[in-house]
This record gives C-alpha cells, structure tokens and sequence, in this order.
C-alpha cells in the first residue's frame, strides 16, 4: 500500500485530508516527523488562514527543507490550497507581503472580483495530458474556498514561461490557477478533500503516479 505522509505544521485541516487520502487506498500518517516525511511515498502539505502565518508555521516546524529534500530526491508532494499558495515566490495579503518556499514564480494575491470569498462549486480547465484530472469530465466541479490566488505564471528566461508544467486554471470573475502540475510537485488551490468523489479520483490519480 502507498505510504503517504500529511505534514503537520499547524495549519490545514489534517484529518480531512487524512480521511480522504485513506479513502482514495492510502496508508496515511499525519506527523511533523521528518524522517517519516522524507521517507514517505507521497507528502501532502495542506494549509488554510493567512499566507504569512502558513508560512511561519512551515518554517518553524522545518516544513521547507522536508519540500527540499524530497524534490531534490524527486520525491513527489501535493499542495493543497494555502498548501499551494506557500509553493510560489511570494504572498501579499491586506498590505502585509511574505516571502513564500519559491518554487514556483509569481506571486500570490486578493482576486480582483466579487463576491469573496469564492466558496463554493467550480469547473477547472485542464490539459488532455493532465496527471491529476485524468478521466475526469470537464464539467467536473471541485469545492473552493479562498480570496488569494496566483493569477499568473511569470516568464522564465529560456524556458518560454511554464516549460513542460502543466497550468490548470478556473475562472471566479478573473482567471487564476486552480492548480499546477511540475513534475513531482502538483498542488490543487481547491479541496479535494471536500470535493467527493471528483476529489477522490483526483487522489487516486495522484497515488497512482507515486
């Protein structure tokens, strides 16, 4: 059975994710442990609040070097809303400007629209070749509930702006992404672990390529 890790630095509704992880045929541990982290088939880094706060939590609890050392070993993680969020350069919320794990360019901002928070029901518009939506319809909808986002994915000089990553995005008066493929980094801004069965089969997606 795949062993997947759900790192616990505080923030993000861990035994959600645990349950649905479990549900999609996981072996799940919820723990800040590192060794177990590293070790881990899978690492899921959820996250809900603030930006800023998400990423003080990861950095007390080490967080950004277990990130580190497993993608430096191409070992896959999943970022789940703030989980993601924290993955890009930066984040500014309500005039306070944080620095993120930079992995990811961009920066992480208030949506320009309203009503706010998007909560609720949405559709997501991913690519045939997509991991995480695979046999997915895509009228799919998955449960969101956020009022930051990454609108954009910044140019990298030489890579002709995303490269090979797999940009997925929704649309909530303005266009920003719903999630993001890298290789062994995948995030998703919505919940799967709220979403049903559409988040269980992106789950079991996800465990399917670990």
């Amino acid at each position: 059975m795949t062993r997947v890790v759900v790192l616990d630095y505080g923030s993000g509704n861990l035994r959600s994710a645990e349950r649905a992880l479990e549900r999609a045929g996981a072996e799940v541990e919820v723990t800040a442990d590192h060794r177990r982290a590293v070790e881990a088939d899978g690492l899921v880094v959820p996250g809900v609040g603030a930006f800023s706060a998400c990423m003080r939590g990861l950095l007390d609890a080490g967080g950004d070097r277990v990130i580190d050392r497993r993608l430096s070993d191409d070992r896959p993680v999943l970022g789940i809303c703030v989980g993601m969020q924290i993955l890009f350069e930066r984040g500014v919320e309500h005039g306070v400007e944080a620095e993120g794990v930079g992995r990811w360019p961009g920066t992480v901002e208030r949506l320009r629209s309203e009503p706010l928070p998007h909560m609720g029901w949405n559709t997501v518009s991913a690519p045939a070749d997509s991991v995480l939506f695979a046999g997915l319809d895509p009228e799919t909808r998955f449960y969101f509930v956020h009022s930051f986002a990454a609108r954009e994915w910044p140019a990298v000089p030489g890579d002709g702006g995303a490269g090979k990553t797999r940009l997925i995005r929704s649309e909530h008066g303005e266009s920003f992404l719903a999630a993001v493929e890298d290789g062994s980094l995948m995030a998703t801004q919505f919940h799967p672990e709220k979403s049903g069965e559409a988040g269980s089969r992106l789950l079991r997606n996800w465990l399917d390529s670990l």
